[in-house]
């Protein structure tokens, strides 16, 4: 009978998360998700979600200071969410203008092969060289654009990381209570 009792102080109840995230921010939440009490199970990869990683987690049911923890976790989340965003953001407007660029130039590239076809070669050189450059153009656009965006961005994410390590500390924190 004691035996039994013993075995029952023992008993830990799990609760279970699985999140899917990128791939290069696999790290970040693994690191993070640590600090709210959770422990990594395993990690799968789906071949719907190319670039992606789910992540299986477990933590105590019971654990301390669990609605301070959970309301930490969220900012966590949304800190994460920010960056991919972020991240996103470098390249979204210099794809943009490179692919209006260069459907301008293949429209240019259109009008020089019709109006070869039609026997006017002064009119489909001239047609041409526009067409060439609205294809070579886009590519030096994009480096520029994404450079510039990224300087940009660049301090954005560093604040944003900089919050994250501030959250996973208090949690850690909490932890330790």
């Amino acid at each position: 009978m004691s035996e039994i009792t013993r075995n029952e102080s023992n008993f830990v109840g799990y609760e279970y998360k699985d999140i899917t995230v990128k791939r290069k921010m696999e790290s970040v939440y693994v690191d993070g998700y640590n600090n709210f009490g959770w422990t990594l199970e395993g990690t799968s990869t789906s071949v719907q979600n190319v670039g992606s990683v789910t992540m299986k987690f477990k933590r105590d049911r019971k654990i301390r200071n669990k609605v301070e923890l959970t309301r930490l976790q969220r900012q966590f989340d949304a800190a994460v969410a920010e960056i991919e965003t972020l991240e996103r953001s470098k390249i979204i407007g210099a794809s943009v203008v490179a692919y209006v660029i260069g459907v301008i130039g293949t429209a240019f590239m259109a009008g020089s092969v019709f109006a070869n076809q039609d026997d006017r070669l002064t009119l489909s050189i001239i047609l041409a060289i526009p067409g060439f450059v609205g294809w070579i153009i886009p590519y030096l656009l994009y480096c520029s654009i994404s450079k510039k965006k990224t300087n940009k961005v660049a301090p954005l994410i560093d604040q944003k990381y900089d919050e994250i390590y501030e959250v996973c500390e208090k949690a850690n924190a909490l932890l330790a209570k």
